[in-house]
């Protein structure tokens, strides 16, 4: 398949095009032209997997029907502001972007054909948009009920690109993905943030570091296996269903904080600072795995101390 990825040069987008390459398919890195820091510099480095790279900027109805005049067989769709702290800083950018920009890619493709055929679309959501509920692994038919912006916005794009499908026939699939991590993830998401701590309190020898709240039990997915979810999606998923990608297995934000300092070789105190809590905060965010393993086959093999060792790897280069 030619396939167009968006947002190429984020964190999991740096990942996927070189996996689709490996894996035969043809990749178009899609990224936003504004200037790039550096650590999206660096990311761009693993898009030479690329056909090549162009712009698009998702709030400019003019870039995106440019860049959907060109035939693709599949988008991946993983633009967006990508975290719950970035989206409570700018609501309406949020909005913006990951809402109406997603409903602008979704209307301008669901015009194209490639072949008689309409490319898919893997719209990549969050498992956020479930927000509280049960403490019991989340199946994809339990209720939504998100509670930050972030996950609201994902939630109000994930019913648009739905909508388009039933109206125009485009072959639409939801990814809701838990928690996910690795080499490269920005220190604004809590493991590379909780590594970088340990290895600075380590450097200076102090044996404390501060945290927000450790209590929230959540899923951590190491990126490589949920871009190989997202390949089998486009290759063997359904359009109209909606999978979870999830291992089914939870850790504390503690636990997850002592492996790191075991793996930095600093066995560091954990401190509250009210500062880095979030105003509301889920308990608990497990998926259940069964409908995507039935699905294409796909389940996470990468086991958590590996995942956990790596991103510290990675924070002291």
């Amino acid at each position: 398949m030619r396939v167009l990825v968006t947002g190429a040069d984020g964190f999991v987008g740096s990942w996927l095009v070189p996996h689709l390459k490996d894996s035969g398919h043809t990749v178009v890195a899609a990224v936003r032209s504004q200037e790039a820091s550096q650590e999206t510099l660096h990311r761009r480095e693993r898009l030479s997997a690329a056909e090549r790279l162009t712009s698009l900027e998702l709030s400019s109805d003019e870039s995106v029907a440019a860049l959907m005049e060109e035939e693709f067989d599949a988008v991946v769709h993983l633009a967006a502001i990508a975290s719950v702290s970035e989206a409570a800083r700018d609501t309406v950018r949020a909005w913006e972007v990951n809402t109406l920009g997603t409903v602008r890619l979704a209307e301008h493709l669901s015009r194209r054909s490639r072949g008689g055929s309409k490319p898919i679309l893997l719209f990549v959501s969050t498992a956020e948009v479930y927000g509280g509920g049960s403490q019991t692994p989340r199946r994809e038919t339990d209720p939504v009920d998100p509670v930050s912006s972030y996950a609201a916005s994902k939630l109000a794009a994930e019913i648009a690109v739905m909508e388009v499908r039933r109206r125009t026939g485009l072959p639409t699939i939801v990814a809701r993905s838990f928690g996910h991590t690795g080499p490269g993830q920005t220190s604004s998401f809590v493991v590379p943030a909780f590594a970088k701590r340990l290895l600075l309190a380590k450097r200076i020898g102090t044996p404390v570091v501060e945290v927000g709240n450790l209590e929230p039990v959540r899923e951590f997915l190491h990126v490589a296996d949920v871009v190989e979810a997202y390949r089998l999606l486009l290759e063997r998923g359904e359009p109209g269903e909606t999978y979870n990608v999830a291992s089914g297995t939870g850790v504390s934000l503690h636990d997850v904080f002592m492996k790191l300092a075991d793996a930095a070789g600093h066995r560091a105190v954990p401190e509250t600072d009210s500062s880095l809590m979030r105003p509301v905060d889920v308990a608990y965010l497990v998926g259940d795995s069964e409908k995507i393993r039935e699905a294409v086959g796909w389940t996470s093999k990468i086991p958590l101390e590996q995942t956990l060792a790596e991103v510290i790897d990675a924070e002291k280069n």
